[in-house]
């Protein structure tokens, strides 16, 4: 007789939006004896993962890598830069967007938060506006998320650093990319970003535990004169140390080896066509969202985020949403497929289907088909054919499909 907590049969569906899958290729790189990080074995390693990862966030600025969580670089990127007192401008675009806040709150700083209803990203228009209200230059930095998680949101990095720009104010850029890194352009040089923030469980295909900051030459400079307090976060002995391909402290030397192997696995793809294959995967996704007769929580599909969609689950006779959690907890049990939950002020409506990282045609239609028969045995309303539109989809765009001739 089968057990009830027998293991399940097959691989695990891992289909949130981060920590994603992470590739044997990566596993086996990671399964490697760990090295001496003063010796020079590590030297070299380190050498290449600072120079491969610049690829990735598209810089020749340096990229500080630190043994820790995307919560601790939203930390570093604070208070590397500014000083108690300051006056940061943030943009709320959801759940992420929200704790950012709350830790330049807790670190002293005088944040202003522009309200946003979560479902669209950022508008620049409004970080112009108040900028332009700035006339004694008090704001010291602005502080958005590109790839908004919690929501499906992807906000147009360049429009603000242009926004920053038509203000003629010199506040910093802050830019927190923790998702979309490796999965949705991202160009940390070319849109002006002065720290970008990133980690590894996402695109990057690796397990939680090294985050990023991407820093340019500006915010070295404010560096040198920002006052919070920082020891382990600090920069400069970081960079220092870097130079010659070592950190001032033990570094998370395996998680190095799986950093080397996903930036070589994203640059043999080629990033443009990481970014085209995520882009595939999530209008595919949309597909079958319509096809369910069910609604995506972002409304600009200019901001249609490449690496999850949020889905607004449907509504009961007396107006109330169906429960998302409760539907989840369904297709857990029955399909061995974990979904992103909905946070905060999305909590118990909305769930999220990760499309990121390690992913193919295929991880897509079992994803999709998990959700559509989870529909089916919560008493989910919706239309079947969702799968099928997500297949026709993906048939019409598949890269290089040759028609069959018919035979003469």
């Amino acid at each position: 007789m089968l057990k009830l907590n027998s293991h399940p049969a097959g691989r695990h569906f891992l289909q949130i939006p981060g920590p994603s899958t992470v590739p044997d290729r990566i596993l086996r790189a990671m399964d490697y004896p760990t090295i001496d990080h003063r010796g020079p074995e590590f030297q070299a390693l380190g050498k290449k993962v600072l120079a491969d990862i610049r690829k990735i966030f598209q810089t020749e600025s340096p990229v500080v890598i630190y043994p820790g969580s995307g919560t601790g670089a939203w930390e570093a990127a604070l208070v590397n830069t500014l000083s108690p007192g300051d006056a940061v401008l943030m943009y709320e675009t959801g759940h992420f967007a929200t704790l950012w806040k709350k830790i330049a709150d807790k670190l002293g700083l005088q944040s202003e938060f522009i309200g946003n209803d979560w479902r669209r990203g950022v508008d620049a228009s409004k970080i112009e506006a108040r900028l332009a209200e700035d006339k004694e230059h008090k704001i010291k930095a602005v502080c958005v998320v590109h790839n908004e998680t919690s929501t499906g949101v992807t906000s147009d990095i360049a429009a603000v650093r242009r926004a920053i720009d038509r203000a003629r104010h010199p506040a910093l850029l802050l830019v927190d990319t923790i998702s979309g890194l490796g999965s949705v352009d991202y160009r940390h040089d070319e849109w002006g970003v002065d720290v970008t923030v990133s980690g590894s469980q996402k695109g990057l295909m690796l397990p939680p535990g090294i985050s990023f900051n991407a820093v340019s030459q500006k915010a070295i400079a404010a560096s040198r004169n920002a006052k919070l307090p920082k020891a382990y976060w600090g920069w400069d002995e970081i960079l220092e140390s870097n130079k010659n391909g070592f950190w001032p402290y033990t570094p998370a030397t395996n998680l190095l080896y799986g950093l080397s192997e996903a930036c070589d696995m994203l640059l043999e793809e080629g990033l443009t066509n990481v970014f085209a294959r995520h882009q595939r995967h999530a209008a595919a996704t949309r597909a079958a969202v319509e096809a369910w007769g069910m609604e995506v929580l972002c409304q600009n599909p200019a901001e249609y985020s490449g690496v999850l969609t949020a889905v607004v689950m449907p509504k009961d006779a007396s107006g109330q949403h169906y429960n998302a959690d409760a539907f989840r907890k369904v297709v857990l049990e029955n399909f061995n497929m974990s979904l992103g939950q909905g946070l905060s002020k999305v909590s118990g409506w909305v769930f999220r289907i990760g499309h990121l990282g390690d992913f193919n045609d295929l991880t897509l239609m079992g994803t999709l088909s998990g959700v559509e028969m989870g529909f089916e045995l919560a008493g989910v309303p919706h239309q079947k054919g969702g799968v099928l539109a997500a297949m026709a989809h993906l048939a019409s765009t598949a890269p290089g499909a040759a028609k069959l001739q018919k035979a003469a």
